[in-house]
């Protein structure tokens, strides 16, 4: 599975952007909970050993598997779904002692694998009735399996990845037209339903996050009062913020108004205490990192390795984007970590890997002119 490869190939770049805002999350967590720092500098370092090890293993061996990753990754959630540990509603942990481990994580990356090899395998019949069907069948287990954890949040992001490696495979834009023109008055209809108090579409704690979002003021002491309190963070920050591991009473930090900051709001954490210096250095990083991972999808050597680059560029992207959404209050709570930046060693190890497997799709592109 080693081969040979021009060392000029490798995306050092990609690397640092990645080491760096890795970094910051490193930071941001000592502040917010530094009983967990340790863990995720442990995280950092495996997660770099893993992307090294990735990166230099042929991806097209790797995907000659890819039956064996779809049974994997639906292995996993049946487990999570049978024996997982359930914590404030949601079964989404397995406890492995060390570690609680997160199967929905590694799913992001496995379908991304999984589907680089189906579509390239199928690409001349993607647009096909039989094998559209086929594609989209197989994808309806570890969606559902994740949605019945539940994390609605998750979901969204996995099936918002898939129809980006859908696109990126080729899919014709007749059928997307034909998606979009019945998906979005399906939308409309799907929010008018879950607004009503008896609905059973989502559960009662998913739809009060909406309500939240849509009238804060009337959830400000329950389901808006992380991102209510969030705000009020990332606004006293200010330009420089006040600084890493500060005493000031007059801090949404350390009165312990947001639970858990060191997951779902570190943003909000860095916005206190680095300010809109800081925010801006790490939402400038993610974005950055997801062109880097478009740039080289443009030069892959099939159409495997542009899904793989394009499928991770656009989780660390939308993710990215949905997290910092929720922290600022520009959409519902949704629980998502922020990449490479929230604590959780299981999401760092699996990024990780993404992104070694994108080095290595680098390391055998096709040498039309230089990135």
């Amino acid at each position: 599975m080693l081969k040979r490869y021009r060392v000029r190939n490798f995306d050092l770049l990609l690397v640092l952007l990645v080491v760096s805002l890795n970094i910051i999350g490193i930071f941001a967590i000592g502040s917010a909970k530094e009983s967990v720092q340790d863990k995720q500098i442990f995280g950092m370092l495996t997660g770099l050993c893993m992307m090294m090890a990735a990166a230099f293993v042929d991806y097209s061996k790797v995907l000659k598997l890819h039956w064996l990753w779809y049974i994997l990754m639906i292995g996993l959630l049946l487990l999570v779904h049978f024996f997982g540990d359930t914590v404030n509603g949601a079964k989404r942990w397995l406890d492995l002692g060390f570690i609680q481990f997160q199967p929905s994580e590694t799913t992001k990356i496995l379908l991304i694998l999984f589907y680089a090899q189906f579509i390239m395998k199928y690409k001349e019949k993607l647009n096909t009735f039989r094998i559209l069907f086929l594609t989209l069948l197989l994808a309806v287990p570890p969606i559902y399996l994740v949605f019945d954890q539940p994390d609605l949040s998750t979901t969204i992001l996995i099936t918002v990845v898939f129809c980006a490696i859908l696109f990126v495979g080729g899919l014709s834009w007749k059928i997307i037209g034909t998606v979009l023109a019945v998906a979005l008055p399906a939308m409309m209809v799907f929010l008018t339903i879950i607004m009503q108090e008896d609905q059973t579409l989502i559960k009662p704690y998913q739809r009060n996050r909406i309500m939240a979002f849509i009238d804060p003021v009337a959830y400000a002491d329950a389901e808006a009062y992380q991102q209510i309190n969030s705000v009020i963070a990332i606004g006293s920050g200010q330009l420089f913020g006040k600084g890493l591991n500060n005493n000031e009473i007059a801090s949404v930090k350390n009165g312990n108004f947001l639970p858990e900051p060191q997951t779902d709001f570190i943003f909000a954490v860095i916005g206190e205490e680095m300010g809109f210096v800081g925010t801006s250095a790490v939402i400038v990083l993610i974005i950055l990192i997801a062109i880097r991972c478009v740039m080289i999808a443009r030069t892959a050597k099939d159409t495997a390795g542009m899904i793989i680059a394009a499928g991770i560029g656009t989780l660390v992207g939308v993710q990215g984007f949905m997290n910092i959404a929720v922290a600022t209050q520009m959409m519902p709570n949704t629980g998502l970590p922020l990449p490479f930046v929230s604590y959780g060693v299981t999401s760092l190890w699996c990024l990780y890997i993404g992104i070694g497997v994108v080095l290595n799709v680098r390391l055998q592109r096709r040498n039309l002119y230089n990135l």
